[in-house]
């Protein structure tokens, strides 16, 4: 299936990569398109991270592979949206 969107929970040290070298490995995945990461989290040693991946055709083990290579760790796969277009979900808060 042609995967166009892919939404991250990933943790990060703080120092390195920073978020642009980690969004520049990010964004040579065949397939991608365009990147996004906020940090929703910091502590002393570690930000949290919420990376969303846009793009036709997103080749989600290189993908993985790559967050993982770069240091950094993937704690789960939040959002996928697949298909010849994106739709946008409905209801985008949880109770």
């Amino acid at each position: 299936m042609n995967l166009r969107r892919i939404v991250l929970d990933v943790a990060k040290g703080l120092n390195r990569p920073t978020l642009v070298e980690l969004a520049n490995a990010i964004g040579k995945i065949k397939g991608v398109d365009a990147v996004n990461i906020s940090v929703n989290e910091m502590d002393m040693e570690t930000m949290g991270l919420i990376i969303t991946v846009e793009g036709d055709g997103i080749d989600s083990e290189s993908l993985i592979k790559e967050i993982d290579e770069i240091g950094c760790a993937v704690h789960s796969i939040d959002e996928v949206a697949a298909g010849k277009r994106l739709i946008e979900s409905a209801r985008k808060d949880f109770a």
